[in-house]
Order: C-alpha cells, then structure tokens, then sequence
C-alpha cells in the first residue's frame, strides 16, 4: 500500500503556528515517500463548528502551499460508520451507558480513599461508577457510552500482545515498537468515554474508524496524542481494523514553554497573513524553512 497521512483540525476556532508545523510536517512525509497528504474535516462538535472557520482553513493551508485531493471527508457526515462501530463494542459487551457528570466524576475521584485524582489522556481517571458487573443487555441506547477497559484489554489480548510502532518520539523520546501495558491501561487510562452526548460518537471512536476508511498508513500529529495512541490501537484490534504507523512530533510552544491552543488567537495564521507574512516567513518561525 502506498504511503498516506493526513492532517485533521476541527473548524471550531482559527489555525495557529502549531497547526501550521504538523500539516506541513505531514504534507512533507507524504511528498518524501510519494504518497498521498489528505486534509480531514473533523466536526463531530457541532455546537462549536463553524463553516467559517472550515473555509479559513482551507485559505490558510492553500496560502502555505499545501494541496490535497478534494472533496474532503467530514466527520459529520460519517455518523452511520461511527454508529455501526459502536453496535460492534456492544455486541461484543464492552460498553455501558454511563450517566455521571463531569462534577460526579471529580468528586468520585477525589474521595478521601481515593487519594489523589489519577490524570489520564482524557482528563481525569473514571472511576468506575456506572460500570455493571455484567455487560448490557438490549438495544444499542442513545447516551454517553464508556469502555469497558478490562474487558476490552481482555478480549484484545487473548492471543496477542499490544503494540504500536513510532517513528517519530514521543514526549520522553518514546521510539520504535512501543508495548502498551494492559495494567497501565486501566489504571492510567480507564474507561474512556466513546459516545457523547448529543454526538453519537467521541474523538477516540471517530479517529479509528477514519483513519481505516481513509487508509492511513502513518498517522502524524503532536505529542500532546502519543498517550492516547494506546486507546487507538486498542480499538483498532475490537474493531478488526489496520494499525497504521504512528508519527508523533514536538509541539509549537509559546514563550513560557506552554503548547498553542486554538485560543491563541495572536498566533493565528490568518493574523500573520494580514500582518503581511508570507509563507517562507511562517515556515522559518516554526523550523521549517527549506535549504536553499
């Protein structure tokens, strides 16, 4: 299979420098290799996208040079993928409608004999509050869906370890075949949410099931993700689905050393470009000017 990546922002605000770096950072593995750079739309928020923002998206990427095949896939437009996938977790009884709030699950999770909240790629640990003793029964509901994590480490590995290869570094210079813990897992990771409310799916589920249709043979995003690359891979195997390589890559910081974040509005693209920047200019600011 040929190479082929992507680059995938949500239009809920403006691109920035970093989101500049990791689409040319894609863009630039896929013209190495030969392969194919996508640009995917993803907008399972609704209440936040905006088309304006998808259309400032496609200026800012067009004026620093990048080109994709057209037309895009959009995530919202995708929900009966998303839902199948999800009829799938539940047939196997790996999911469970979880009606806790955001409030419940802080206060669970900072108990007295809970000790300190335990932090993990989505925030704090769920502590299992909803979680049945046995699985589901019925119909697939409409609500906030989590994964059953032991259950799905347990199913997943039966025959097999976990794993993933990186080829880029992860935050502590993570290289090469990474083994993914089941105990870390559930500990670090636990049950994450895979249906939101109001969305029919998360950014976990979408993610995977993308990834797939697109044929993504090298996923290419920041190092703020490598820790959810586990929960990824994991789905991948419920699922039956390729794991592609994964390439993660250092993050665009302000002066302090904090990452950008889409309210980094002073860094926005669009700004520079109003400033009179051009693209040379925005490449050099993020390390990535070419030699002459």
């Amino acid at each position: 299979m040929s190479y082929r990546t992507r680059f995938a922002p949500s239009p809920t605000g403006p691109l920035h420098l970093g989101h500049a770096y990791s689409a040319l950072v894609a863009a630039r593995r896929a013209e190495a290799a030969g392969g194919t750079f996508l640009l995917r739309i993803e907008d399972i928020d609704q209440s936040r996208a905006r088309p304006e923002w998808e259309a400032q998206i496609d200026e800012d990427l067009s004026w620093l040079g990048l080109d994709w095949p057209r037309p895009e896939m959009r995530q919202s437009q995708r929900l009966p993928a998303y839902r199948a996938a999800l009829q799938t977790l539940w047939d196997m009884g790996l999911l469970y409608p979880c009606s806790c709030t955001r409030r419940d699950i802080a206060e669970a999770a900072s108990a007295p004999q809970e000790g300190a909240p335990q932090l993990g790629p989505d925030g704090i640990v769920y502590p299992g509050t909803c979680r049945p003793e046995t699985a589901p029964e019925g119909p697939l509901p409409d609500a906030v869906l989590r994964l059953d994590m032991a259950r799905a480490l347990e199913r997943a590995c039966r025959h097999q370890p976990l794993f993933f290869t990186e080829t880029g570094k992860g935050p502590n210079g993570e290289s090469g075949a990474r083994p993914i813990a089941r105990r870390r897992m559930i500990e670090k990771v636990g049950d994450v949410v895979l249906a939101r409310q109001g969305m029919g799916t998360s950014y976990h589920l979408s993610v995977v099931v993308d990834d797939a249709e697109q044929q993504i043979t090298e996923v290419v995003r920041g190092q703020d993700l490598f820790e959810a690359t586990p929960i990824h891979v994991l789905l991948q195997r419920l699922l039956g689905l390729p794991v592609p390589l994964y390439h993660h890559h250092r993050l665009i910081r302000d002066e302090a050393g904090k990452r950008l974040a889409k309210r980094d509005d002073a860094r926005a693209i669009r700004l520079y470009r109003d400033e009179g920047k051009s693209p040379a200019d925005i490449l050099k600011m993020i390390g990535l000017a070419r030699s002459a």
